[in-house]
């Protein structure tokens, strides 16, 4: 980690990271205050958040890994045997879609509880 931080870009990729997310955590410091103040705090909020954040990034994580695999079975039975491709092409196409739809499904979870957060 440190060898990737030394260099000119691994600095650059640190310096971005900092401005974007430094901000963000202290307006939501902020936010967090004034709504305790106000009395509308609800500390089922944070939960939500990880949960919506955690349901897309798995569906996401899973979902590329899954297509990858497939992709490369596939790519690999038609290397072995390229008279076969008629055969493979189209459960893989099958196969990919109804991998995406899940991440879709798991997009749509994260909308629904991503809703919930009372401001």
């Amino acid at each position: 980690m440190l060898a990737f931080v030394k260099t000119a870009f691994g600095s650059l990729v640190l310096l971005v990271v900092s401005a974007v997310l430094l901000p963000a955590i202290a307006l939501a410091e902020e936010a967090a205050a004034a709504a305790t103040a106000a009395g509308t705090a609800d500390p089922t909020n944070g939960y939500l958040a990880i949960g919506a954040g955690l349901a897309i990034g798995l569906a996401a994580l899973g979902g590329g890994i899954g297509q990858g695999l497939a992709g490369a079975g596939a790519l690999s039975g038609i290397a072995r045997n390229p008279g076969a491709k008629n055969a493979i092409l189209p459960p893989m196409i099958l196969a990919l879609a109804l991998v995406e739809s899940l991440v879709i499904y798991a997009l749509i979870i994260a909308f629904v509880l991503s809703g919930k957060i009372s401001v």
